[in-house]
């Protein structure tokens, strides 16, 4: 198998997390029927995105007595018969009681492949236009997450960890074909920034790569950029949106990797004589 499609669900997220959640299930559904194989949520999907929510809609992730959300992304996945990758949820540790903005991902069984919790921190102060401080509430995560699918491994950040191109170099020279960032970034940053941090990220590591927000909600506190985009290794957009609910779709052929690297063979011509191979273990 060379081709598999890959969609992102710009989801529309309101106060009721049930409504969210119901929301999620139906879109992910429908993404699967239109043939979809790997599906992706977006940051921050079963609630409102704020310090000010984080705590009151946070849930523990456990496997074996299963809150709302994670109960819910299980049974998506298994009822699609997709990969799911969660999105992200504000999470609550039940040792520590610290809060993380965490991404979980699921097998076409319901079983949990793996968890990511967001590295690096929003925070940001462009002044006269928006100051966000996610450490208010939030602690930060230590650990870079992949995970495995027939088509080969992907890995998995959030939003404002495409800033930062180590993950990305990191997963693609430990053999990852791509990158899947939920993210939320705004009104400010989105025009900005958002598809020339994916399409950079795909380019330098000749890999696809996927982001995708939650819907704009203008009644909102905080509002999304929305425009969820999926890119290939040539830094060309496969397909992207706008700021409304909505399923971007995008068919990933795999042997367009080769391909590229062929063209362009930078994974042979790097010089670790020069400079460090971050991705080398120590």
């Amino acid at each position: 198998m060379t081709v598999f499609k890959l969609a992102l669900v710009q989801l529309a997220v309101g106060a009721q997390k049930a409504a969210n959640l119901a929301n999620a299930r139906a879109k992910v559904l429908e993404a699967a029927q239109a043939g979809a194989q790997l599906v992706v949520l977006p940051e921050c999907f079963n609630s409102p995105y704020g310090t000010q929510y984080f705590s009151d809609y946070a849930e523990e992730i456990n496997t074996e007595n299963m809150s709302e959300s994670i109960a819910a992304l299980s049974s998506m996945a298994r009822d699609s018969q997709v990969y799911l990758v969660g999105g992200s949820i504000p999470e609550r540790d039940h040792k520590t009681q610290q809060l993380f903005n965490t991404c979980t991902i699921w097998s076409p069984q319901g079983t949990l492949l793996a968890k990511h919790r967001k590295i690096h921190l929003f925070d940001i102060d462009f002044p006269g236009k928006i100051v966000f401080k996610e450490s208010e509430v939030l602690s930060a995560g230590d650990s870079i997450t992949e995970f495995t699918t027939p088509w080969g491994k992907f890995g998995v950040a959030i939003c404002y960890d495409i800033r930062f191109p180590e993950l990305a170099m990191i997963a693609a020279r430990r053999g990852c074909i791509g990158m899947l960032y939920p993210g939320a970034f705004n009104m400010t940053t989105g025009p900005l920034h958002w598809e020339l941090l994916l399409r950079a990220r795909a380019v330098d590591n000749q890999i696809f790569a996927a982001v995708c927000s939650p819907a704009r909600d203008e009644t909102a506190s905080y509002h999304a950029w929305g425009h969820s985009t999926i890119v290939d290794p040539h830094a060309r957009v496969l397909a992207t949106t706008d700021e409304k609910q909505s399923i971007v779709y995008a068919d990933l052929d795999t042997d367009l990797l080769d391909s590229a690297r062929r063209s362009v063979p930078i994974y042979s011509q790097r010089r670790f004589d020069v400079y460090p191979d971050i991705a080398a273990k120590k």
